[in-house]
């Protein structure tokens, strides 16, 4: 993890998800499940001091709430320590699931009275985890799944895939490179008509947000 994020940092990628914990993992064996949990509170003490080298902004995507007091702490702590950096936006995709998100927005525009005619994707956006977050330009699979997980599944919507058979613990900065080189040679068409040179659309988008969400 240290290697990925602090080399999206170093390339000036816009935001960096990492998809740890997911809803549907709490079914797997308790001592898997504390040991998780103590990786990531070891993770977050020890590079903590990466985070504020590099300005960058640490944040939690998912029902952090469902976790454990301690934990919490450790989020929050993390992410008030890095709330005023201007750097690579950092998420920890945790109890997350694409669907729950979708569902705690609809929840949360019918706790805020908004009327259903006053919901469009703009405003939907508004209130999902990522509200203010751009679209993920590159989704990043690896372990040579071909599927995505129920992750960001609104905001997926027109990244490009890129598929690797190397597992998550063996993804270094040599994969990420890999990945944004063939991400860079794509052209991007966002349900237009393609051509036979690149658009100013996609040109643009690369420059913006390159990488954004393995």
């Amino acid at each position: 993890m240290r290697e990925v994020v602090e080399t999206s940092a170093r390339l000036g990628v816009q935001v960096l998800t990492l998809y740890a914990f997911s809803i549907e993992n709490w079914k797997r064996p308790r001592t898997e499940v504390m040991a998780l949990m103590a990786l990531l509170r070891r993770y977050l003490r020890s590079e903590l001091h990466m985070l504020m080298e590099h300005g960058i902004r640490f944040r939690v995507v998912g029902r952090k709430d469902a976790l454990a007091p301690e934990i919490q702490k450790e989020l929050s702590d993390a992410e008030r320590a890095t709330a005023a950096h201007t750097g690579m936006q950092f998420n920890i995709a945790l109890n997350y699931g694409g669907r729950a998100e979708i569902v705690d927005a609809v929840r949360a525009a019918l706790a805020a009275g908004i009327k259903p005619e006053e919901i469009d994707e703009a405003r939907f956006a508004g209130l999902l985890y990522t509200a203010g977050q751009p679209d993920p330009d590159l989704l990043i699979r690896t372990s040579g799944e071909m599927r995505v997980s129920n992750f960001l599944l609104w905001q997926i919507a027109y990244a490009e895939i890129w598929v690797t058979d190397t597992l998550w613990p063996d993804f270094r900065a040599r994969h990420l490179f890999e990945a944004i080189v063939d991400f860079q040679k794509r052209e991007r068409r966002y349900g237009g008509v393609g051509s036979t040179g690149e658009s100013d659309h996609a040109g643009e988008s690369r420059k913006a947000e390159v990488g954004s969400r393995p």
